[in-house]
């Protein structure tokens, strides 16, 4: 019976794996089109939004039918609730993606500077969201740990985005549209940053649970 359990556990964690890649892609995908104004990627990002509502109706009747068939024990109940708890921030990440592409879109293939912190934002908020799945796969508290310590460089970076918007506006009033824009891809970007952030105390609270949220 054990071993039935260890395996559909191990199932259950490739589908978050699979998810959390599905997630990545479409950030990618996003920030691709922001890059090179190519609308393409910000359509392929929004059709990914489906697949991950799709994942995550699949990981949470999984996650059902190991509690009330395994009747598993206490570190594989907190385990499995935190995979549900996951999914949700999981789900919330993909629809800030596709947001994000919306926004592209309707910027109509103008691109952003290869200078602008909003490029390394959202590559470390993509690093954030592997991270914290590959913690709770591996139920590495320590690694969580540095997943919740990188939330304080995307929140950084969406300083500096900040900034760098200001003075595009103050030096081209015309262009305050278009940084109006780039401000609420970057305020996804850290949107994105705090789901993962969760997804990382899930797993701390998973595995020590007295240390909580407040790890």
């Amino acid at each position: 019976m054990r071993s039935r359990f260890d395996e559909q556990l191990e199932q259950l964690n490739r589908e978050l794996v699979s998810m959390g890649a599905l997630c990545e892609e479409a950030i990618g995908g996003s920030v691709r089109a922001l890059c090179d104004g190519e609308p393409d990627h910000a359509a392929t990002a929004i059709t990914l939004e489906i697949a991950i509502d799709r994942m995550e109706r699949s990981i949470e009747d999984r996650c059902l039918r190991l509690l009330l068939q395994q009747h598993p024990v206490a570190r594989d109940l907190r385990q499995i609730t935190a995979a549900m708890k996951m999914i949700t921030d999981l789900e919330r990440i993909g629809d800030q993606a596709a947001d994000i592409a919306s926004i592209v879109q309707h910027l109509d293939g103008r691109s952003v500077k290869p200078c602008m912190p909003l490029i390394p934002m959202a590559e470390e908020a993509m690093r954030m969201v592997t991270g914290s799945v590959d913690a709770y796969v591996k139920q590495d508290v320590d690694f969580a740990h540095i997943v919740m310590a990188q939330d304080d460089t995307v929140d950084e970076y969406f300083e500096r985005v900040k900034d760098y918007l200001i003075e595009i506006i103050a030096n081209s009033p015309d262009e305050g549209e278009y940084a109006l824009d780039l401000l609420m891809i970057a305020k996804y970007l850290e949107r994105i940053g705090d789901h993962a952030t969760n997804i990382a105390k899930w797993v701390v609270l998973s595995v020590r649970p007295s240390e909580g949220f407040g790890a």
